[in-house]
């Protein structure tokens, strides 16, 4: 377990992104945030995605972090067009 939970904890603490925020962008409850960083629970895939779009909405440095830090590198939407 644990790879999106542990990226998704470092950006949120190097962004000073809140738990409650990023449930509040996501239309989530808080408890799931919690669960994710915790690492009790990995997000689905789907969930991943959703991080992704709503650290967007907050700080696109963070999304961009989060993608870097999950994925391995980050996701330039330009490339994906190609």
């Amino acid at each position: 377990m644990g790879k999106a939970g542990k990226a998704l904890k470092q950006v949120l603490e190097t962004y000073s992104i809140t738990q409650y925020r990023l449930a509040l962008t996501m239309q989530i409850s808080r408890s799931n945030t919690h669960r994710w960083i915790h690492e009790i629970v990995d997000p689905t895939g789907d969930s991943i995605l959703e991080i992704r779009d709503a650290l967007e909405i907050i700080n696109p440095a963070a999304a961009r972090e989060f993608t870097q830090l999950y994925w391995g590198r980050a996701i330039d939407p330009e490339e994906q067009e190609g």
